[in-house]
């Protein structure tokens, strides 16, 4: 146990963080670890792997995980927004050299290779947009010297657009719902945020109207005798068979013909083998992170810090929905992880980097500190 008393980098971060939501974020993490050893090994023996071949690989992305949140969480603010300017601008040039480097993946150039790893730089992107964006705003509305509110209007289209050009609607859409929450927070007026909605609708049918895997994603959504609809039909067949209390560990059936049963669809598999009730306590898990996040970001008297972990948790909360909206067919399919639940090396590190700034945003700091944080501002400017 740490003393109150020891003054030491560990000690004032161990009584500064809420150690709450680091509990919350470690049960979800573990709980991820005993999903995927249901999900991953049929995944694995399909493709002629080894048989805990995905669990083992989440384990060593968890190391780096874990060794990318915790020294996040340490930052200072202005350290912190210094790191996601670099993590936006090296992950944006990733994005781009994507195009012409990266290989085709289901049509889509989405990553890029870094030895004999791959890398989904979009997913580094998420994060660090959000805390530049809650910069902007925050600092747009505090000093009028500065053009922040013009700044979060530019940096919206620099960054969807290369997404829409990969093409990957899902993160599109992500990243522009989580820009527009934050618009809300900040206090702008209701009259741009309507606009705001009528150009998000506009968007939709323009691209169902030009992107043709989008549209036809929608329309196996309205209709399934349109197109192939066998991941959707196979995953609401699991919680059907699975019923309340599931089949048992390693019983499941449904997840040795679900090709993505270890990442899109592994809610579906928890409920076939673990039951809906279960599946309840994930989603009841997923709900205490995001509302024990909101109710510390509404305490935050910094306005960058309220933003920016208002950002970031509802960016968290929106992805974990999507992931179980579409495997409950509430939604059409995104391609969209469950947060450190499904698999998947660039989710887990963009995540944990998201978490770690979280953390960081919501810890208690002194009033001194705050205004010295907010003088240091002043004099870079």
């Amino acid at each position: 146990m740490v003393s109150r008393a020891e003054r030491s980098p560990f000690g004032d971060w161990w009584w500064t963080v809420d150690r709450l939501l680091l509990a919350g974020l470690a049960i979800l993490m573990l709980a991820g670890l005993v999903f995927l050893m249901a999900g991953g090994p049929p995944v694995a023996e399909r493709l002629g792997l080894s048989t805990f071949h995905f669990v083992n690989r989440q384990v060593m992305f968890l190391i780096p995980a874990l060794a990318i949140m915790i020294p996040v969480s340490f930052l200072s603010l202005r350290h912190l927004r210094r790191l996601a300017l670099i993590v936006y601008a090296v992950g944006m040039a990733l994005i781009l050299l994507a195009f012409q480097y990266g290989p085709e993946i289901k049509g889509a150039h989405r990553w890029i290779m870094i030895g004999p790893l791959g890398l989904q730089p979009s997913e580094f992107v998420k994060p660090a947009f959000v805390v530049l964006s809650a910069w902007a705003f925050s600092e747009g509305a505090r000093r009028k010297d500065v053009p922040g509110t013009f700044l979060a209007f530019l940096i919206l289209p620099a960054t969807i657009i290369p997404l829409i050009l990969q093409p990957d609607f899902g993160q599109t859409m992500l990243v522009t719902i989580v820009w527009c929450g934050l618009f809300f927070v900040a206090g702008l007026h209701w009259f741009w945020v309507m606009g705001l909605g009528g150009a998000g609708l506009v968007g939709i049918v323009a691209a169902y109207e030009f992107l043709p895997h989008v549209r036809a994603r929608i329309e196996r959504f309205l209709d399934k005798d349109s197109g192939d609809t066998f991941q959707v039909d196979t995953a609401m067949e699991s919680f059907a068979r699975g019923g309340w209390l599931g089949r048992g560990p390693g019983e499941g059936s449904v997840k040795r013909i679900l090709p993505d049963a270890h990442t899109d669809f592994i809610f579906a598999v928890t409920a076939e083998e673990f039951g809906i009730v279960v599946c309840l306590a994930l989603l009841a898990l997923f709900a205490f992170i995001v509302l024990r996040g909101l109710t510390l970001a509404r305490r935050n008297e910094d306005p960058f810090c309220r933003l920016a972990a208002t950002g970031l948790i509802f960016m968290f909360g929106l992805q974990a929905c999507i992931n179980m909206m579409v495997n409950v067919h509430l939604m059409p399919a995104k391609g969209m992880t469950l947060p450190f639940i499904s698999y998947g090396g660039s989710s887990l590190l963009s995540l944990a980097l998201g978490m770690g700034f979280l953390i960081a945003l919501t810890r208690r700091r002194p009033r001194a500190e705050m205004m010295d944080h907010f003088s240091q501002d002043r004099a870079q400017a």
